[in-house]
């Protein structure tokens, strides 16, 4: 093996998984926004040591291949039981060094985990995080105890489960019968399985009541931020101004190097405050002549965008344009509907208002308009 092993991971959704309840496999529900497989998914994605992605599908859900080949992922169709679709998978390896084989049912799962396992990849040849039993453990007969049985050295198993990955494929090949998981098909082979630390938020979706914990413990990691924006154009020559994407007439228009479009350039900062990522000058210098005249859409995609390449999904933006003229209240409606088109959001969840400043100020006396805007980003 090289000094640096290249690592691929291996997520088994081809389970059909009913006792979670609801009309879909636990892999397919909805989960803080998004499926449970999305965010399994985006944690192994977000590890930097691995370069290979492998998902292993039922084949009546091989329909949804083509939204993860999209993001750089390998598909393959599941097999009859859960050893055959690691099979499956596995064929897929490549060159890799090492796997780590994961329920997709785990959304649960931290780096602090994946660290561990790979840490351990380092002088064994499989390594599992568990946890220790701590609670007694009874033996029932017809619904009542009829015994006590010894949790000492007794592990809850979880995922994900490390291989190097030439032992796990030899392991499998020579693998007969059912296996609950990828261990017990190593040490089916002789193979000796470290263990590593799991944690009990690194659970496994099964019943109903799963799916809420789940969703407390995603939430309890949730990255939000906001971003403010602020900005100002003075009036000039012109027979209309252009607000949020929308044309409005005036007997002026707005000064600027691009559009002058005030309030798109405010939500632009916004967004790029709550990345912490500069401002729309240092994107797009105006020094730049290719931005002149430029639709300010250009700009508000671009932090949109750059916002979703950074793992962060855009959940609310609030505009606010202060000025005595023109109007912005009969247009209100359709810059928020533009603003929502170009940010991908529902339009109940972009706000534009305006206000006056009571005559006061350079926007009280009619020199220009001055914009200010809230952005909210959110990554779990």
């Amino acid at each position: 093996m090289t000094s640096t092993p290249k690592i691929a991971a291996l997520i088994v959704a081809a389970g059909r998984g009913t006792r979670a309840g609801g009309a879909v496999a636990k892999q397919w529900q909805p989960l803080c926004g998004k499926r449970v497989i999305d965010h399994t998914l985006t944690a192994f994605q977000r590890y930097p040591k691995i370069e290979r992605i492998i998902i292993v599908l039922s084949a009546g859900d091989m329909a949804e291949a083509e939204g993860f080949t999209a993001q750089g992922c390998l598909v393959a169709e599941g097999g009859a039981d859960r050893a055959a679709s690691v099979r499956n998978g596995l064929a897929l390896l490549g060159d890799a060094d090492l796997v780590l084989i994961h329920d997709a049912a785990r959304p649960c799962v931290t780096p602090q985990i994946i660290d561990g396992v790979i840490d351990a990849l380092a002088t064994d040849a499989a390594a599992a995080p568990g946890l220790p039993v701590t609670d007694a453990l009874w033996v029932a007969e017809d619904g009542a105890v009829a015994g006590t049985q010894d949790r000492t050295a007794l592990y809850a198993a979880q995922t994900p489960q490390g291989f190097d990955a030439a032992t796990i494929r030899a392991a499998h090949a020579a693998f007969k019968g059912v296996a609950a998981d990828d261990v017990e098909v190593a040490r089916a082979a002789g193979v000796a399985v470290a263990i590593t630390l799991g944690s009990v938020d690194n659970l496994k979706i099964t019943v109903p009541g799963d799916l809420s914990r789940a969703a407390r413990i995603l939430e309890s990691s949730m990255d939000i931020r906001t971003g403010n924006g602020f900005d100002v154009h003075a009036f000039g020559p012109g027979d209309h101004v252009t607000l949020c994407g929308v044309d409005i007439p005036h007997d002026q228009g707005l000064v600027g190097h691009s559009d002058a479009d005030v309030g798109m350039h405010t939500v632009t900062d916004a967004i790029y405050g709550a990345l912490a990522m500069g401002d729309i000058g240092q994107h797009f210098p105006p020094s730049d002549p290719q931005w002149k005249g430029a639709q300010s859409h250009i700009f508000l995609r671009h932090a949109a965008d750059l916002a979703r390449s950074e793992g962060f999904t855009l959940t609310h933006v609030d505009c606010t344009l202060i000025c005595e003229y023109p109007k912005v209240g009969p247009h209100a409606a359709e810059m928020r509907r533009v603003m929502a088109d170009i940010l991908s959001l529902e339009e109940n969840r972009v706000s534009v208002k305006a206000t006056t400043s009571e005559r006061l100020g350079f926007t009280g006396r009619g020199e220009g308009i001055a914009c200010m805007a809230t952005a909210t980003l959110a990554k779990l």
